[in-house]
């Protein structure tokens, strides 16, 4: 037992921290790209509504295990995107963690290009706008931000997936956080709205739903299989093979 819990829950991460201290750019965070990576439609070239839910490598070597995730949303006809995330050093700086402002959707976070992981567009959404915002506004840690287990960037994006289920929304495995529940809460729906989870304050966890597969969390470390679509999710390397984006209308 000893050595399939080393094998499943701390050799895939120990690869992915070698794979970035050997391969990936780790600029200072003064000099990183926040630059636009053009997976989102511009706001002068479409009216339609437009959600979207990235994920990137966090900064550093803590990017081998781990990523920072948000929500863009644009409505029918603006200007601009809005994007919805926590940032921790913003809860020093202003006194809450919670950001809602205009910003490139799909920028860059600190040199690591982002993962598209819903595009949602077209009529009806609108009134997922409307849900998301909602969410927002109800999110409990506003004013609270730990990195582990939570609550956190990954918690807030969780939050707002479990009471917006239209978004179906698969969090990798690498998104520490995700499984901190609000209110204390034991047991609660997964992220995707598609079945649920049993967590003990985000350290350890169990999650079995049509979106996310079977997944276990232990101390931050999670692993699983997925069945829809079919996939090993691995601690550190995320989830293999990656799938296409869940692009899709209400």
């Amino acid at each position: 037992m000893a050595w399939i819990l080393l094998g499943v829950f701390v050799a895939p991460a120990v690869v992915a921290v070698g794979i970035r201290l050997v391969f990936a750019e780790r600029p200072h965070w003064s000099t990183a790209s926040h630059e636009a990576t053009e997976q989102a439609p511009a706001p002068s070239e479409t009216i339609e509504p437009v959600v979207q839910v990235y994920a990137a490598r966090t900064w550093g070597i803590r990017g081998a295990v781990a990523v920072h995730t948000w929500i863009s949303t644009k409505r029918s006809g603006a200007e601009h995107y809005l994007r919805h995330e926590v940032i921790g050093w913003r809860l020093r700086r202003t006194g809450t963690a919670l950001v809602q402002e205009p910003g490139r959707p799909d920028a860059m976070w600190f040199s690591n290009r982002p993962t598209l992981l819903v595009d949602m567009r077209g009529p009806g959404v609108d009134a997922v706008i409307d849900k998301v915002e909602a969410a927002v506004r109800e999110y409990p840690f506003a004013r609270r931000y730990e990195m582990w287990p939570g609550p956190n960037s990954n918690t807030f994006t969780a939050f707002v997936g479990r009471r917006v289920p239209e978004l179906r929304l698969n969090l990798p495995p690498t998104a520490i956080g995700k499984d901190y529940l609000a209110d204390g809460a034991f047991v609660g729906r997964a992220p995707s709205g598609t079945g649920y989870q049993v967590s003990v304050r985000g350290v350890v966890s169990a999650t079995a739903a049509l979106r996310e597969g079977v997944e276990v969390n232990l101390f931050g470390s999670a692993a699983g299989l997925s069945l829809y679509p079919p996939a090993v999710r691995l601690p550190g390397l995320g989830t293999w093979p990656s799938w296409p984006t869940n692009a899709r209308n209400p």
